[in-house]
């Protein structure tokens, strides 16, 4: 999801980019709060130099969670933890200091994918505000490059933060997948939640962040 990223629009579009990062950041992904598992992704990757062993410990527990879920299939807590997982997996075949991933990761990148449309379909109502921070990453335009299921993903992430920035970049998302209700309804939301003294200012915002430019023109938001 690219932006002009000239004059008032860069500036607009960095403080959108920057706050997204500092609340995507990896603390809360990568250290597990919130995570159904004990440990966080960062366990999962803090021993990448140790290869081979870090990566099996990772696929038996896999192997592990896919048979409690085919005793249970509608196990939330499994599913969720198969999301983690194999988006841990996808990681853990991510060169170091790239952000795009590689072709031998995409399997990863799907199977984390197709758990977290299941999760969707079984969850009890209360969609899980720190997975749906992960599924973001799956879907973005460096991993497996679907807009649509980004942009759900970010409204789920949205609604659990509730705040104006991440309202803001909702917008932005929402657009890029060509959703102009669901951008709308972000941009209304987020100048809802804005201090009042701020509300004309976060609603040229949104309306700068309804319009992507095409492909080439700008700069792609900042990874997880």
């Amino acid at each position: 999801m690219l932006f002009d990223l000239r004059g008032r629009r860069r500036r607009a579009v960095q403080g959108i980019y920057l706050t997204l990062a500092l609340l995507m950041g990896g603390g809360l992904v990568f250290f597990g709060i919130g995570g159904e598992v004990s440990g966080g992704l960062f366990d999962a990757f803090s021993d990448r130099g140790g290869g081979g062993n870090t990566n099996q410990q990772l696929e038996q527990r896999i192997d592990r969670l896919e048979e409690r879920l085919a005793a249970n299939p509608n196990s939330e807590a499994t599913l969720k933890s198969l999301v983690r997982d194999h988006f841990a997996a996808a990681g853990a075949q991510l060169p170091s200091g790239q952000v795009q991933y590689p072709e031998e990761a995409k399997d990863s990148l799907r199977q984390a994918s197709r758990y977290w449309q299941r999760y969707l379909e079984v969850e009890d109502g209360r969609q899980d505000g720190s997975l749906a921070r992960v599924a973001l990453t799956i879907y973005d335009a460096n991993a497996l490059n679907q807009p649509k299921d980004a942009a759900q993903a970010m409204r789920i992430y949205a609604e659990a933060a509730n705040n104006t920035d991440v309202y803001l970049a909702l917008v932005q998302r929402a657009a890029a997948a060509g959703d102009t209700r669901l951008a709308d309804l972000a941009a209304q939301k987020a100048v809802e939640l804005a201090p009042k003294d701020q509300r004309k200012r976060v609603e040229r915002q949104a309306e700068q962040l309804k319009t992507p430019i095409p492909q080439g023109q700008g700069g792609t938001p900042p990874q997880q």
